[in-house]
């Protein structure tokens, strides 16, 4: 039974790991996506830096990767949904602004990118957390 929990314990704190750097993939992103709009208002050039949309599309791909792994492995040590849903939702919203119109939509594509980002992250923080 020792043996059993200290594997609990062991996918539990590499769960809590990846979390840890998806949170912070996550506050990057948010970083980025708002820099990137005020930039873009204030100098048109920066958009073509900034705003490329392999940025936008590595990123996500990226937040997929890491948020499959850390959610699969916080289900398994905690067995609750709601992490999972929300990080769910999250990669949603944040695939939606990549997938958007871009151009007159940018402010769309924006607030997607934010909120999806945010409900992303309060997931994997519920997923860190075993009682939450």
């Amino acid at each position: 039974m020792a043996q059993q929990t200290t594997s609990t314990d062991a996918a539990a704190a590499g769960a809590s790991r990846l979390d840890r750097w998806a949170i912070g993939l996550s506050a990057a992103c948010l970083v980025h996506c708002v820099a990137t709009t005020v930039m873009v208002a204030v100098l048109s050039t920066a958009g073509g830096l900034l705003g490329n949309p392999i940025i936008h599309e590595v990123g996500l791909v990226l937040a997929i990767l890491i948020g499959a792994v850390a959610f699969g492995k916080g289900v398994m040590a905690h067995g609750r949904p709601l992490p999972l849903l929300l990080g769910g939702a999250g990669l949603a919203m944040m695939a939606a602004a990549v997938i958007a119109p871009h151009g007159v939509h940018h402010l769309a594509e924006t607030a997607l990118t934010i909120v999806g980002v945010v409900v992303l992250a309060t997931g994997h923080a519920l997923n860190r957390h075993r009682h939450a």
